[in-house]
C-alpha cells in the first residue's frame, strides 16, 4: 500500500470469492472497507501458486487516495523490489499520476456533455491488457477502458462496424490513444448463449465483416496487419528464436509444416477484413435480444475465419455445430463461390498459431511483474495447434 511517495504498509492476506487476478473490484471492496479510504489497485507485483491468470496467493501495489489511520496496516517489507523500481513498459494505468490523468479526462468530457460522474469511480478490472473503469452518471454508468500501446484502436474499429450495424457495437462517447469512454450495455456476458444468440452474433459479425471489405475506405488505416503472409513469418520467427526451444525437435518441425498450410487458407476466397481476434461469446453482451459484441482490442486486419474458429472453440460441444453452421452460411451469402466450411477446418491449427504470435506480442510489450499472466503461452497454443487434424489437399 503506497501514499503518492510512501510506502505505508501491508494489507493482508485476505481471501476474494472471484479467482482472477485481474477482477480486482473485490480487492478494491475489501481494502475500503477495511482501511476506510478509497484506493486503486495499480498491478500485481507477484503471484505464488495458481495459474492460467486465476487462482493462488496474489500481492498487488494498491494506492491509498488518503493515508489510512495508523495502526491498520502491517509494516512495510525490508525489501520493496519491484515496487519501487521504473519500468519502460509499465501501463499507463499502473502509474497513479496517469490514472489521475485518465480518471480527470472521462470526468471532464462527462461533465462537458452534462453528466458528470455522480460518485466515486469503481474500478473492476486492471491487468497488462487493460484498465477497467465503471463511472456512475444520472444517466447511467458508463465504462472507462485503457489499452497498451500494442491493442488495436478500439473507437476506430467501432466506428467502422456501427456505420453498418449500430446495435453490433457499444456507444462511443469520447475516445483518445490508448482510452475509449463507452455507454454501458445493460444485459449479462453471453457464455450461456442460445442457439439464436448465437447465429445472430455471428450472421451480424459475418454480414458487416463482408460489407467493409467491399467499401472503399471502410477499413479503417492503420489496423494491425495480421493476414497470413505476416503472421506465418510471425511464427516462424517464434519456432526459430525462444519459443521453438521450448518444443520438441519434432513439434518445432511439425509447427514449420503447419505454418505452410497458410496459402491454404487464402485459397478458400473469403476477404481480409476487420477480425474481432477474440470473438467468444464471453465478448458478447445481452439483455435478451440481439447481443452487442465488445473488446476490439484484438481488432486487425486479416482472415475472418479467425473469429467462426474462436466461437466455436469457446463454446459448450452442443452448440459449435449451429455457431460453425451459421458461420458457414453467412459467408457462403454474402461471398458467393467462397469455401467456408474448408477455411474453418484450415483455420482451427491456423487460429492457435495466430494465437502463439499474439500472445508473445504480449509478452514483449508488458512489465516483468506481469509476464505470468502469459508466461508460456506462445509454446502452449503450437502446441495445441499440432493437435488439431492437418488438411493436406
Amino acid at each position: 500500500m503506497t501514499s503518492g511517495e510512501d510506502c505505508l504498509g501491508v494489507l493482508g492476506p485476505f481471501a476474494v470469492d472471484v479467482p482472477w487476478w485481474s477482477e480486482v473490484e473485490p480487492v478494491v471492496a475489501h481494502a475500503r472497507q477495511s482501511l476506510g479510504v478509497d484506493v486503486l489497485v495499480l498491478r500485481l507485483l507477484s503471484v505464488e501458486g495458481g495459474e492460467g491468470g486465476r487462482d493462488g496467493h496474489v500481492t498487488y501495489h494498491v494506492e491509498a487516495l488518503q493515508p489510512p489511520a495508523p495502526g491498520l496496516l502491517a509494516p512495510p517489507p525490508a525489501q520493496q523490489g519491484a515496487l519501487d523500481q521504473p519500468e519502460k513498459l509499465r501501463a499507463p494505468w499502473a502509474r497513479i499520476e496517469e490514472v489521475h490523468d485518465l480518471l480527470g479526462w472521462a470526468s471532464d468530457i462527462l461533465t462537458a456533455a452534462g453528466r458528470p460522474p455522480t460518485g466515486p469511480v469503481e474500478q473492476r478490472k486492471t491487468w497488462n491488457l487493460a484498465g477497467l473503469f465503471r463511472l456512475p452518471t444520472r444517466q447511467g454508468p458508463v465504462w472507462l477502458k485503457a489499452t497498451p500501446a500494442f491493442a488495436a484502436d478500439e473507437a476506430a474499429i467501432i466506428g467502422a462496424f456501427a456505420d453498418l450495424d449500430p446495435g453490433l457495437v457499444p456507444t462511443v462517447i469520447a475516445s483518445g490513444p490508448g482510452r475509449v469512454l463507452m455507454e454501458h450495455l445493460s444485459g449479462e456476458d453471453c457464455w450461456d448463449a442460445s442457439v439464436e444468440t448465437i447465429t445472430s452474433a455471428v450472421t451480424r459479425l459475418v454480414a458487416a465483416q463482408a460489407a467493409l471489405a467491399e467499401t472503399p475506405g471502410g477499413i479503417p488505416p492503420g489496423l494491425p496487419d495480421r493476414r497470413g503472409p505476416v503472421v506465418a513469418e510471425q511464427v516462424r520467427s517464434l519456432l526459430d528464436g525462444e519459443v521453438g526451444r521450448e518444443l520438441t525437435a519434432e513439434e518445432r518441425a511439425s509447427a514449420y509444416d503447419l505454418v505452410d498450410q497458410w496459402p491454404l487458407l487464402a485459397e478458400c476466397g473469403l476477404p481480409d477484413t476487420i477480425v474481432h481476434g477474440d470473438f467468444h461469446p464471453g465478448n458478447w453482451r445481452s439483455d435478451g435480444g440481439p447481443p452487442t459484441v465488445v473488446d476490439f482490442a484484438d481488432g486487425h486486419l486479416g482472415n475472418p475465419t479467425l473469429d467462426g474458429a474462436r466461437a466455436c472453440a469457446f463454446l459448450p460441444p452442443a452448440k459449435r455445430p449451429a455457431a460453425a453452421q451459421a458461420w458457414i452460411d453467412a459467408w457462403s451469402i454474402h461471398v458467393p463461390g467462397c469455401a467456408p466450411a474448408r477455411a474453418l477446418a484450415l483455420a482451427q491449427p491456423l487460429a492457435h498459431l495466430t494465437y502463439a504470435a499474439r500472445y508473445q506480442e504480449f509478452l514483449d510489450g508488458i512489465e516483468p511483474s506481469e509476464r505470468i499472466y502469459h508466461l508460456g503461452d506462445p509454446a502452449t497454443s503450437i502446441r495445441a495447434a499440432l493437435r488439431c487434424p492437418m488438411i493436406l489437399d
